[in-house]
């Protein structure tokens, strides 16, 4: 992921080209450039994560976009709801996790994806996080309980399905486990103050939450599948 912002010229000239490229993919909706020059789009529209710095602000900040610039829009929460507003042409680009995007490519959306931006890693990856003190260490504590996450029908919600499934938890007992929207602001103290057994978190939000103590991982997304704390990969 780093590899996007070396002080390289070419990658400088191929990091704008992506920007470009996913552009005009993507904005063949309402969306306008508010600049342009000889047909090339100077001004994109996106979206930003609240507590979060994404990959193009951090190339715009470093000057790395040279005479493009960014036009934020607002905040989004939802991979898949930015990834719509790309579709529908209210922002020039956005980004989702591959499952996301292949769902709105499978319904015609007009979208292109033209570059990776996240993963899982040492570094970059969710966690399933209850308190220290919690009673859940395993899958099957988990029916009847709330997780709060970023999104419905995305990245969390589907590792959670994938935990539980090869966990041997049943459809109808997975169905019991209550998946709940919340912003990622807001995970850390909605699970310190227990409207949720567990919170997805990840990025500095996470790393905040665990120098601050207190809570512990039920399971990663670079866990093996034979681990004892996950089993996603």
């Amino acid at each position: 992921m780093s590899a996007a912002f070396t002080t390289t010229r070419t990658s400088r000239r191929q990091f704008l080209t992506l920007l470009g490229i996913s552009a005009a993919a993507v904005s063949c909706g309402t969306a306008t450039a508010t600049g342009a020059r000889g047909g090339q789009i100077t001004s994109l529209k996106y979206q930003g994560n609240v507590g979060a710095v994404s990959l193009p602000e951090l190339a715009a900040d470093l000057g790395f976009l040279g005479d493009v610039t960014l036009d934020w829009v607002g905040n989004t929460i939802s991979g898949p709801q930015d990834i719509q507003s790309a579709a529908t042409g209210q922002t020039h680009f956005g980004g989702a996790f591959n499952g996301a995007i292949v769902k709105l490519a499978a319904s015609k959306a007009q979208i292109k994806a033209v570059t990776s931006y996240y993963g899982s890693d040492k570094d970059t990856y969710l966690g399933y996080y209850v308190l220290e003190d919690s009673p859940i260490r395993s899958p099957r504590d988990l029916i009847g309980k709330k997780v709060g996450m970023n999104t419905l029908g995305a990245h969390a919600q589907a590792l959670l399905d994938i935990y539980l499934e090869r966990n041997g938890v049943s459809k109808a007992d997975a169905a019991k486990v209550e998946s709940l929207v919340v912003p990622p602001v807001n995970t850390e103290q909605a699970l310190r103050q227990k409207q949720i057994e567990v919170g997805v978190l990840s990025g500095v939000l996470r790393d905040k939450a665990l120098a601050t103590g207190g809570i512990r991982p039920l399971a990663v997304s670079t866990d093996r599948c034979d681990s004892a704390v996950g089993e996603f990969s």
